[in-house]
Order: structure tokens, then C-alpha cells, then sequence
């Protein structure tokens, strides 16, 4: 109170002055090129846009600090279960690989054959049979441009039926959706076979699946190969459908992947090449088929060998026998017997006459007298004196 009473009229003043500033501020207007302003307005805004500027900063701060940290507190623990899903998925890949190759490696060794298309002759639709019961189409293609009976008719999209008749400039294509059509067929997954047949309201269905399968819908469907027509993999359709018929069967309402109804080019396969399927070289070889490789082969025994080398026989007066080199470590006393050891041993016996064969007979001998070897005479040691 005493602060008061001793500065009240200061204070009267400096209130008197806010009020008359404030005043002026309304009335007073700042024009621009746009429109005018009122003073308070732009003081207001002044005075305010710092402490919201301050306000927005904190809320921006802390949205990060949680965005950064808190939310991302589980996104260590996420990176370590996702990289040990992609560690078991490289081991699955790396097991399936070696299953592949392994299976490559069987069908080498059972002489798997597979079927491969080789040769297709296109073909324009110029017409059908008309008739609700038997559903096929004709081709501008006949025998003169070596059609034959029960070629398989494919599109792009899928199988679409057979060469049913053959004429000289037109053939008879029987549609997979006709009552008397039969394609052998196997589901994708599953692997389920069965006979693909159509049915009286023109729709297709597969057969011969037991009831006790679980087939589901969408599964594609292709053919078997089975029936000899058809090489093993086309798409066929796909499962719209399945309920379980009047025996141990299921009635599997497929969808033919070719549009049936709009056919106007076709494919005929004309020439079907069986190959045998061959290991994969690229991944890694065994060690025994490395060794294998680098061991050297075993030569082929040549022909002469195989007969062995003819014995020569030489006449008694032809044969001339080069002397056997001196031998410089022979002793005096050994000389001799040494001789006769060598006689006896080069064959001397008894001539074709039946006497007896001396040395001269065989081996002529130089009249000169065998030298005998002389031993060196031995030299005195000498000593070693010293000096």
C-alpha cells in the first residue's frame, strides 16, 4: 500500500498513456497493397508469434523424441528376428538347390525322358460343328500340310483339345469341354492326377480324384503327359469348384485357362522331341568326379602285344652272336669257370645232327688267349711326420 499511495500518480499516468496508445492502435489502420490492417492487429501478432514459435519447436521436438526412441524401441529386437528368418530362408534355398540337383542327377540316371515342343503350325478357325453336343471347331489346316490325327491344339493361354478328323485342306479339332474329350491332367500343388472331361452343360470338369483328397480352389491345373498326346506341363485352367460327388470321387469344376468360345488362331503341335534330362555341371563337384576327371585313362593294348612277339629261328651257320663285352673286374682265378657259365647259359647243346655242339659250332671264339686281369701292386703307406 505505501508503494502505492507514494507512486499512484505515476502509475495513473503511465495507465492513462496504455489506454490513450491503445486507443490510437484501434483506430489507426496500416494499408497496404492488398488491404489494411489495423495497428492493435499487428502488434497482437507481433507480441504472440514468438511464444508460438516456441510452443511449435517443443511440440516438434518431442514428436522426434518419440518417433526416434520410444517408437523405435522394438525396431532392434524386428531386425534380429528379420534377419534370422532371411538366415533359414538362404538354408531352405540352399537345401532346396541341392534337392534339385539331386533330382536332375536321378532322372539322368533312370534315363528320365522329357517332352519338349519342337514344332507348332499355326491355323486360322473357320468354323464349328453347331451343335450343343458335340463341340469342336475346324482349321484351315488339312493332310496336305501334314496334319495328322490327335495332334495336340494349344494357344498362348492354354490347351485347347485335338485333331479329332483329317481331311486334305481342313481338319476337325475336338474342344477339351466336349463330353467325348479326355486329357490327362495333375493339379500344380497338390499333385492329384485325374482324367479332364467336359460335361453336357459345356463346362469342364477333372475325374477320378478320390474324396478323401483336399483340393483347393484357385489350384492350376496341367497336363499330365500321361495320355500321350499332350506334353507334360501346359496350363490346362484353374479350380473354380469342388464338391464331393455321388461315389469315392470329387466333382473339381475347373475353368479352362483358353477362352473356348472366342477361338480365331490356334497352335497344332506337329513334332513332339523326347530328351533326356541331364545333370546340372555348374554347382559344386564331388570329389570323386573330380578325381575321376584328372586320373589318367587306361591305354588300349595294342594288337602285336595282344599275339605276343614271334620266336626267332636262326640256322646254325647264319647265326653270329656279338661277344659279350669284357667284364674289367674279373679275376684270374674266376676266368674259366666264369667262360663256361656263360656257355652253358647261351644255349651250346647238341647240334641238329644229334652230336654233341662244341662253342666253335655256335659262337666263334678269337683264337687269341684270354688275358686275365692283374691286380695293381700296393703302394707303402705313407706317414704323416711331423714337421
Amino acid at each position: 500500500m505505501d508503494v502505492l499511495g507514494r507512486y499512484r500518480n505515476l502509475i495513473v499516468l503511465v495507465g492513462v498513456l496504455f489506454a490513450q496508445v491503445l486507443g490510437l492502435a484501434v483506430q489507426v489502420k496500416r494499408t497496404s497493397d492488398s488491404e489494411s490492417t489495423r495497428l492493435i492487429r499487428v502488434w497482437a501478432v507481433g507480441a504472440v508469434t514468438p511464444f508460438e514459435k516456441v510452443l511449435l519447436w517443443g511440440q516438434i521436438s518431442s514428436g522426434n523424441l518419440w518417433h526416434n526412441y520410444f517408437y523405435l524401441r522394438g525396431v532392434r529386437a524386428e531386425n534380429r528376428n528379420l534377419k534370422a528368418q532371411i538366415e533359414q530362408m538362404r538354408l531352405e534355398q540352399v537345401r532346396m538347390s541341392q534337392d534339385a540337383d539331386q533330382a536332375r542327377r536321378l532322372q539322368a540316371l533312370l534315363a528320365f525322358k522329357e517332352q519338349f515342343i519342337s514344332q507348332t503350325m499355326a491355323a486360322q478357325v473357320i468354323g464349328g460343328t453347331g451343335s450343343e453336343l458335340s463341340r469342336s471347331v475346324y482349321i484351315d489346316k488339312g493332310h496336305n500340310d501334314g496334319i495328322k490325327p490327335d495332334m495336340a491344339v494349344i494357344t498362348a493361354d492354354g490347351v485347347v483339345g485335338k485333331i479329332l478328323r483329317v481331311y486334305r485342306t481342313t481338319s476337325l479339332v475336338l474342344l477339351i469341354d466336349d463330353q467325348t474329350s479326355g486329357v490327362g491332367a495333375i493339379l500344380d500343388k497338390t499333385r492329384l492326377q485325374g482324367i479332364l472331361r467336359g460335361t453336357p452343360s459345356g463346362e469342364v470338369a477333372l475325374e477320378k480324384v478320390m474324396s478323401d483328397e483336399t483340393v483347393p480352389a484357385g489350384e492350376l491345373v496341367l497336363t499330365s503327359g500321361g495320355d500321350g498326346i499332350f506334353p507334360k506341363g501346359l496350363l490346362v485352367g484353374r479350380v473354380t469348384k469342388v464338391t464331393p460327388g455321388a461315389e469315392l470321387f470329387l466333382n473339381i469344376h475347373v475353368r479352362p485357362a483358353a477362352d473356348l468360345s472366342k477361338l480365331e488362331e490356334v497352335l497344332v503341335v506337329t513334332k513332339i522331341d523326347e530328351r533326356q534330362a541331364e545333370p546340372d555341371h555348374t554347382g559344386a563337384a564331388r570329389a570323386v568326379d573330380i578325381l575321376a576327371e584328372r586320373l589318367p585313362g587306361v591305354p588300349s593294348k595294342p594288337e602285336n602285344a595282344e599275339k605276343g612277339p614271334a620266336p626267332a629261328i636262326a640256322a646254325p651257320g647264319d647265326a653270329k652272336p656279338k661277344a659279350a663285352p669284357p667284364q674289367a673286374s674279373i679275376s684270374g682265378a674266376h676266368a674259366p669257370s666264369n667262360a663256361a657259365t656263360a656257355a652253358s647259359s647261351a644255349g651250346v647243346g647238341s647240334s641238329p645232327s644229334g652230336t654233341p655242339a662244341t662253342a666253335t659250332d655256335s659262337v666263334k671264339v678269337s683264337p687269341k688267349p684270354v688275358k686275365t686281369a692283374v691286380a695293381p701292386k700296393p703302394q707303402p703307406a705313407v706317414e704323416d711326420r711331423p714337421h
